[in-house]
């Protein structure tokens, strides 16, 4: 065997057995050039042609041989420059479908050629850019320069969005970086850059995204049919049987030695995170909530199907906790462009095992759907979603999964997916069994112990619970003060370690927990943090709803006219109707609500023996104000409550309808009696918490 780096003294020798040597060197590498061949020409009967002239062309110039460069090299570039002269652009046409990944091989053949070669040899070949660079006659930089247009180019060709946005003057570090021949003081200043740039981690991403592409290529290769005899056609134009013979004994499949090295070059790449299972799901993973978690090792993907009725259900992977089993899916409509949804659990979705493998502690969370981000808006007939089921009783198992109702997914309100009325959604029916293989994650408790007031009120923050797909914040509200009371605390984001979490807006709860009688306990939950171990917490607090006793009494008289008015807190009140009948009619109304202090009353009506009707209908009017004060029409179509900045509800018109008493009879109001009044308070205060 010739090796690749010879001495002065060996090429002597290979000079006096010459084309033998040249012969003995290809048999030994020709799965290799093989593969490089098929890049350039796609039929075997040219690549048969190429490894010929190839021979002939290094016997020929055998003796000029000087061993200035590696012996690979050397006849690499032999090689190139036949396989230039041999090229052929229509080659795929004839051969479509005979070899796999033949869109990456056009995707390749897009290239320009001097990017396409450059890609091909350093990596389907294996060979340095050093090297390469000698074999293109080029510089180095030239070279890195090719690599950096080539994989844009190619990414472009293979459909993917080719604009890299990263800082211009690191783009030429990208190749040295990932293929560890930087220098450490400059790699630790590239990967304090990179740290703080999106952009430039996302160039890193592109790269890797396109060495996975070709990683799973070279996987392909060993699929790519080579035929034993490949050499013996070339042998018989080049020496006799005998040697031919000789040669024919000395042959070794080298597609093995590709893969592993394409396997090597991938896991050394090694990016500041410094694990390959980040860099694998970066490359693979759409869904960027999903591709957290499997980053972080808390699932695994599935990719479990089922059809039905022309839907197809992929469930992608399941996550299961203390808090709840997640499960992300995707549904595909095969027959028209809409996409469906699954609503929640229980409505369409049973788990069949349920009572043996979950608990019922804790209710499934509901997801809106997501239709603004971008996996969802690119195909018209495939939506990808989550649906929150029980948490796991046992440490691992199976769920046996059954779906018999899909929603259809509508887009013509500017505010939906607000509130969704399933009563006025589009539905399929069909039947979707899956057996999806799950474990529970751990979940860890931190205690906090930390008071504050709100509004003079009590608030104590008792726990912190970071499960794998939530972050749970556990408070408690002082309830003894007969004046006021926090009835909501609205919490917008918290930072753990000074990482940001923002809270779910349907995600917060009252527990009912029996354990202090003068504090209300709830809980409000976060995104993820991923394990982290907390070592100081900061909970944002923007407002509160709060309730204020402030009793009152108004006189009513139907024998008087209406509208007539009082004074409360501060406010003039109308009361616009009060008409007797069946039923009877009482309205009032305030539509001043600038400096008004109270947004909705607490009141009843009773009649001249104190009491309450015993059926009483009632509708209200209001309008939405921000927090800067401005108003907000909710009949208009362009209205989104979730778009307004801390928005308060007032009432301005409140409608009754009193239908009889306790003896059946017309009822006659008396007194109008005002218990108290709610308010929203905005609050600009962080409560910090050191778990040290």
């Amino acid at each position: 065997m010739i090796p690749a780096k010879i001495d002065s003294n060996s090429i002597t020798m290979i000079k006096e057995k010459g084309i033998e040597a040249i012969v003995d060197w290809f048999d030994q590498h020709k799965q290799s050039f093989y593969t490089l061949g098929w890049f350039y020409l796609g039929n075997q009967q040219q690549i048969g042609e190429l490894f010929y002239r190839s021979i002939m062309k290094a016997n020929k110039e055998l003796p000029r041989f000087k061993g200035e460069t590696s012996f690979e090299t050397w006849v690499t570039s032999i090689f190139i420059h036949t396989c230039r002269e041999l090229y052929d652009h229509s080659r795929f046409q004839a051969t479509e479908g005979s070899e796999p990944s033949l869109d990456l091989f056009k995707a390749l053949d897009q290239l320009k050629v001097d990017q396409k070669e450059a890609m091909l040899l350093t990596y389907i070949k294996g060979i340095s850019k050093e090297e390469a660079a000698q074999i293109l006659q080029v510089s180095v930089e030239k070279m890195k320069d090719l690599l950096f247009s080539g994989i844009q180019s190619l990414k472009n060709q293979l459909g993917h969005e080719a604009t890299f946005n990263g800082c211009k003057e690191y783009h030429k570090d990208y190749i040295d970086y990932l293929e560890r021949t930087m220098e450490r003081p400059k790699k630790v200043d590239f990967e304090i850059h990179i740290y703080h740039c999106q952009n430039c981690q996302e160039d890193l991403a592109a790269f890797q995204d396109v060495m996975l592409t070709l990683l799973n290529l070279s996987e392909k290769l060993a699929t790519l049919h080579m035929p034993a005899d490949f050499l013996g056609n070339v042998k018989d134009r080049l020496a006799e049987e005998e040697l031919q013979r000789q040669l024919k004994n000395k042959k070794r499949n080298r597609i093995g030695l590709i893969f592993t090295g394409a396997i090597i070059l991938l896991i050394s790449i090694g990016f500041f995170t410094g694990t390959f299972r980040s860099l694998y799901y970066t490359w693979t993973e759409e869904d960027e909530e999903l591709r957290a978690f499997l980053q972080h090792d808390l699932g695994e993907r599935l990719n479990l199907e089922a059809e039905s009725n022309g839907l197809k259900i992929k469930i992608k992977s399941a996550i299961a906790d203390d808090v709840q089993t997640l499960v992300f899916y995707e549904v595909e409509d095969k027959k028209e462009e809409n996409q469906y949804m699954m609503m929640n659990y229980y409505d369409g979705i049973v788990v069949e095992n349920e009572s043996e493998i979950m608990s019922s502690v804790t209710y499934p969370k509901y997801y809106l759907p997501d239709l603004k981000s971008k996996r969802n808006n690119e195909r018209k007939n495939v939506y990808q979603g989550k649906i929150s089921l029980p948490p796991l009783s046992k440490d691992d198992g199976t769920i046996k999964l059954r779906i018999t109702k899909l929603y259809k997914l509508i887009r013509d309100s500017s505010d939906w997916p607000s509130f969704v009325l399933r009563d006025t959604m589009e539905y399929e029916s069909g039947e979707w069994n899956f057996k999806i293989p799950v474990k529970k994650q751990p979940s860890h408790e931190y205690a906090l112990d930390k008071e504050t007031e709100v509004e003079g009120i009590q608030v104590r923050f008792d726990k912190l619970i970071i499960a794998p797909t939530s972050t749970i914040l556990l408070y408690a509200i002082h309830d003894k003060q007969p004046e006021k009371r926090i009835d909501v605390l609205n919490i917008d984001k918290m930072e753990v370690n000074n990482k940001k979490v923002k809270a779910d807006i349907i995600g917060s709860s009252f527990l009912d927990s029996q354990e202090d009688e003068n504090w209300n306990t709830f809980q409000t939950q976060f995104d993820p943090v991923f394990g982290e171990k907390p070592m100081e917490v900061n909970i944002d607090l923007n407002s509160a709803h709060l309730t204020f006793e402030d009793p009152k009494t108004i006189e009513l008289d139907a024998s008087k006219k209406y509208p007539q008015t009082f004074q409360y807190v501060g406010s003039t009140i109308s009361i616009d109707k009060l008409e007797v009948g069946q039923p009877t009619k009482v309205v009032i109304s305030n539509h001043e609500i600038k400096n008004r202090v109270y947004e909705s009353l607490q009141f009843r009506i009773l009649d001249k023996d104190e009491n309450e009707p015993s059926s009483m209908e009632g509708s209200a009017e209001g309008v939405v104000v921000d927090k800067n004060g401005v108003e907000y029409d909710t009949n208009e179509s362009s209205f989104s409550y979730e778009k307004i900045e801390q928005p308060r509800y007032f009432v301005t018109v409140q409608s009754m309808e009193l239908h009889h008493d306790d003896n059946g009879k017309t009822v006659i109001p008396k007194k109008l009696e005002i218990d108290g009044y709610q308010t929203t308070k905005y609050l600009d205060k962080v409560v910090k918490i050191s778990l040290n």
